[in-house]
């Protein structure tokens, strides 16, 4: 698997709340915020469920890998998915680093990933 995931009750705009207040709790900051359910609403006029993805970067992990690697930028941030079911629950899932950066051979980095996930099972953990 790529990813792993919790579900949580309350409204959408309280989870993304949540969920970035978490994120914080362990060094993560949130650089993107994409509103996916807006986007395809504006360019294609397609009524969805709310969906956003959250760009979450842990500056000191982020930057301990650039040095390990200067092309590991392709694969940052760590994406943060919440999305709203259609029994109005709220899902967030979150990217597996350790199983993304497995494509990266270099020293320290299965090291690096396991930390960041170590952090994002925590977030998951405190949301449920």
């Amino acid at each position: 698997m790529y990813g792993f995931s919790v579900s949580i009750s309350g409204s959408f705009d309280d989870a993304i709340t949540r969920v970035t207040e978490e994120l914080s709790k362990e060094g993560f900051g949130v650089l993107t915020e994409i509103n996916v359910k807006a986007v395809l609403k504006k360019k294609l006029d397609i009524d969805k469920r709310p969906y956003t993805i959250l760009g979450a970067c842990n500056p000191v992990l982020a930057n301990q890998a650039i040095d390990a690697e200067p092309d590991i930028g392709l694969l940052l941030p760590c994406n943060v998915l919440v999305r709203e079911e259609e029994d109005a629950s709220i899902t967030v899932s979150f990217m597996d680093p350790s199983a993304v950066l497995t494509l990266v051979e270099r020293d320290g980095i299965a090291e690096l990933a396991g930390q960041v996930k170590e952090k994002l099972e925590r977030v998951r953990d405190a949301l449920k």
